[in-house]
C-alpha cells in the first residue's frame, strides 16, 4: 500500500474562482464601517421618529455589522499557520463564523417579530417622510456594500452570506421607503409594524440556506457544490485505477475542501506510473474544487468495500 498527500499551499480558494484574502478583508472592513455609520444614524432616527420599521431595519443592519466583523476575524485566523495542537491551523473558524452569523440573524428575526406584534397592539404615530429619507440612504449604503462582495460571492460561504444580507437589506430599505411615503399621505401607521414583519421574513429567507450550509460544513458533510458520485467517477476514470473506496470529503474552511480516498490500482504498476496516476487524480480533483487530497493506493480491497464506496 502507498499513500500520497496532495494539496495546494494557498488560501485563495478553488481554481474555479480564487478568493484573495487581502481583497476580502478590505471589502469586509469597508462594509463594516459603512454599515456601522448607517446603523447609528438609523437607530437614532428610528428612536426620534418612533418608527419600528427603522429600528427593526437598524437591528438587522447591526447584526450584519457583527457578521461582517466575525467574517473578517475568521479570514484573519485562516491565515494563521498550523501548530502542533491545530494541524490545519484555524481554517475552520470561517465555517464557525458563518454558522454564528446565521444564528445571530435568526435571533434578530425573533426580536423583530415580537416587537412588530406589540406595535400592532399598541400603534403609535410616526413621520412617514423622515422614515422614507432615512431608508433611502440605506438603499445606497446596502447596495454599495453588496457590490463589494459581488465578485467573490460564489466562491466562499461567508462572502455569499454577506452579499445576500446586503442585497436583502437594500430591498428591505426600498420597502421602508415605500411604506414611509404611503404613511405620509394616508396616515396608515399600521404599515410600520407590517414592514417590520416583512423585514423579518426577508431575513429568514436569506438566512435559512446559510444556516443549512453552515451546519453541513460544521458537521463535516460534503459541501453542497461538490457531487460525490461525480468525484468517485472521475477517480475511477483515471488510467490504472480499478476502483475507489473509503472516500471522504469535507470542508477545511469556507474556501478549501479536502478528500481522503483509497485507490485500487492494477497490479504491476511501476513507481513512476503510480506517481503519474496520482497526479492525474489530483488534477481531476482540483477541477472538482478539492485542493487537499490524501490518496492511498492498494491492489485489493477489503471484502466489505469491493462493491461500494465506504
Amino acid at each position: 500500500m502507498a499513500h500520497d498527500h496532495t494539496h495546494s499551499h494557498t488560501h485563495e480558494g478553488h481554481s474555479h474562482g480564487p478568493v484573495t484574502l487581502t481583497s476580502v478583508s478590505r471589502a469586509l472592513l469597508i462594509g463594516a464601517v459603512l454599515n456601522s455609520i448607517y446603523v447609528v444614524v438609523e437607530f437614532s432616527m428610528g428612536f426620534y421618529y418612533n418608527s419600528l420599521a427603522l429600528t427593526a431595519d437598524a437591528g438587522h443592519n447591526l447584526s450584519d455589522v457583527a457578521s461582517l466583523l466575525l467574517s473578517l476575524l475568521a479570514f484573519r485566523l485562516a491565515k494563521v499557520r498550523q501548530t502542533p495542537s491545530f494541524t490545519y491551523g484555524y481554517r475552520k473558524s470561517t465555517v464557525l463564523a458563518s454558522l454564528t452569523n446565521a444564528v445571530v440573524l435568526l435571533i434578530t428575526v425573533g426580536a423583530i417579530l415580537w416587537e412588530s406584534i406589540q406595535r400592532f397592539r399598541h400603534p403609535e404615530p410616526i413621520v412617514g417622510t423622515a422614515v422614507a429619507w432615512v431608508a433611502g440612504a440605506g438603499i445606497v449604503v446596502n447596495t454599495v456594500t453588496a457590490f463589494l462582495f459581488f465578485r467573490d460571492k460564489e466562491h466562499d460561504l461567508n462572502i455569499k452570506g454577506a452579499y445576500l444580507h446586503m442585497a436583502a437589506d437594500a430591498l428591505v430599505s426600498l420597502g421602508v421607503v415605500v411604506a414611509g411615503i404611503v404613511i405620509n399621505y394616508t396616515g396608515w401607521t399600521w404599515l410600520d409594524p407590517v414592514i417590520g414583519i416583512v423585514v423579518a421574513i426577508v431575513i429568514l429567507g436569506s438566512t435559512w440556506q446559510l444556516l443549512n450550509d453552515s451546519l453541513r460544513l460544521s458537521l463535516d458533510g460534503v459541501p453542497t457544490d461538490i457531487d460525490l458520485d461525480a468525484v468517485v467517477n472521475d477517480l475511477r476514470a483515471v488510467s490504472g485505477v480499478s476502483d475507489v473506496h473509503h472516500v471522504h470529503i469535507w470542508a477545511m474552511s469556507t474556501t478549501e475542501n479536502a478528500l481522503t480516498a483509497h485507490l485500487i490500482i492494477q497490479p504491476g504498476l511501476s513507481d513512476s506510473q503510480i506517481s503519474s496516476l496520482k497526479n492525474d487524480a489530483r488534477h481531476r480533483l482540483e477541477h472538482r474544487k478539492i485542493s487537499h487530497a490524501t490518496l492511498e493506493t492498494e491492489t485489493t480491497a477489503s471484502d466489505d468495500c469491493k462493491t461500494e464506496v465506504c
